[in-house]
């Protein structure tokens, strides 16, 4: 079923309301403790300007590391406050604790239209218990809530869940109805065909990933670290390269689901070797049938990119989760850059391409291409649990359309 969101929210229906925002802004600082992407920091302003605009107090709820349920000094949410200051072009006011009476206080005194960041919502451990006096709590602060945080959608946490319980109406904000569209409408309503791009290092953890969506896509394009297990599965020798040997005959049953279900599952057909793992290590390229002893796959090779081209020219969805090879590596980024510009060039083309999170997201900044994908997905684990079909939590707990 469809969420409601905040866009069924008029002025008149939150003016003068307090609304709990749950956001990610989960950003990275560097050791001066300065923020270095605000990315999640600006996906969130279209509904943080919006609740601005209809005239509500905007107290927002987030997380910030990993704290684990203690105060934490270098984990307090002061750089957030100061540059969502900036990017609103208004004062953001940050309470000393998420509960409590300096919360309780700082709210009392809001007016329309002011925004007020609570502390870090993990400086209690009761948050990711779910704590329901902790999530009363929490909700006390407020009238309506909006779950904007998709980035923590698959934790039943008290600030993602438990405080649903106790505030109505809670909707979906507008990154999260974006996110939804865009993950669940390929999953569930693509335009076909539809392509599944799955790299990254592990077959396990993207065992989920790999089983749903042989069961959804037309074709499913294999990279990253995970194509020696699958190689090895086969009989190939693969030299060096990352090998989960408990996970030999999990492959070779997920090339056998991809047959009998008529899914092309494409492989890399060459791959970039390295004699070890460092930025400037000795490299060559190499057929997967002759990988030489003592060399490790770092990337994909030219052969393949062009195989894996071919294969998404005639696609009209495509999905991205993981990149091709060690691309922090610039000797061995040319497969994941490769396979960005090409999603870039489709795009252009009128097909729907979705970064479903994680690492791929970062490959494609890198490559300076984000803007000419349709969706760059702000959720790592959420997007995965979502593309595996599984419930998320924060997103089961919001309110239905009606």
């Amino acid at each position: 079923m469809a969420k409601r969101s905040l866009s069924s929210l008029t002025a008149e229906d939150l003016s003068g309301k307090r609304v709990l925002v749950r956001v990610d802004f989960n950003v990275p600082l560097n050791d001066g403790g300065s923020i270095t992407d605000d990315t999640r920091i600006r996906a969130a302003l279209p509904t943080i300007k919006d609740l601005i605009k209809k005239g509500a107090c905007v107290i927002l709820a987030a997380h910030f590391g990993r704290p684990k349920g203690k105060v934490n000094d270098a984990m307090r949410l002061t750089p957030v406050a100061q540059r969502l200051s900036e990017l609103l072009g208004k004062s953001v006011d940050k309470t000393d604790s998420c509960v409590g009476a300096d919360a309780e206080s700082k709210v009392q005194s809001m007016v329309n239209g002011d925004v007020l960041l609570l502390e870090n919502v993990r400086f209690f451990a009761e948050e990711e218990k779910n704590d329901a006096d902790f999530a009363r709590q929490l909700s006390s602060l407020a009238e309506i809530y909006v779950n904007d945080a998709f980035g923590a959608a698959h934790r039943a946490h008290a600030s993602t869940e438990g405080v649903t319980k106790f505030l109505s109406p809670s909707v979906a904000g507008y990154l999260m109805e974006k996110e939804l569209q865009y993950l669940q409408g390929a999953i569930d309503e693509p335009k076909c065909p539809l392509a599944a791009i799955v790299g990254g290092s592990k077959v396990s953890s993207k065992i989920g990933v790999l089983e749903s969506l042989i069961d959804k896509c037309d074709k499913v394009l294999i990279g990253g670290g995970m194509i020696f297990t699958f190689y090895k599965a086969r009989g190939l020798s693969v030299g060096k390269s990352l090998v989960e040997e408990d996970k030999l005959e999990l492959a070779k049953a997920l090339e056998e689901k991809a047959k009998a279900k008529g899914v092309e599952l494409l492989l890399p057909t060459d791959v970039v070797l390295a004699d070890n793992f460092a930025p400037d290590a000795n490299s060559q390229i190499a057929s997967i049938e002759s990988i030489p002893e003592g060399w490790m796959g770092l990337d994909i090779g030219p052969d393949s990119v062009t195989v894996f081209q071919e294969a998404l020219a005639d696609c009209q969805t495509i999905i991205w989760n993981g990149p091709m090879g060690v691309f922090e590596f610039d000797k061995f980024a040319n497969g994941t850059n490769s396979i960005a510009t090409t999603l870039a060039e489709l795009s252009s083309k009128g097909c729907c391409t979705i970064i479903g999170g994680g690492d791929s997201v970062a490959a494609v900044e890198k490559a300076g291409l984000a803007e000419k994908m349709s969706h760059i997905s702000t959720g790592g684990g959420a997007s995965l649990e979502l593309l595996e079909g599984k419930v998320l939590p924060g997103v089961a707990a919001l309110d239905e359309t009606v």
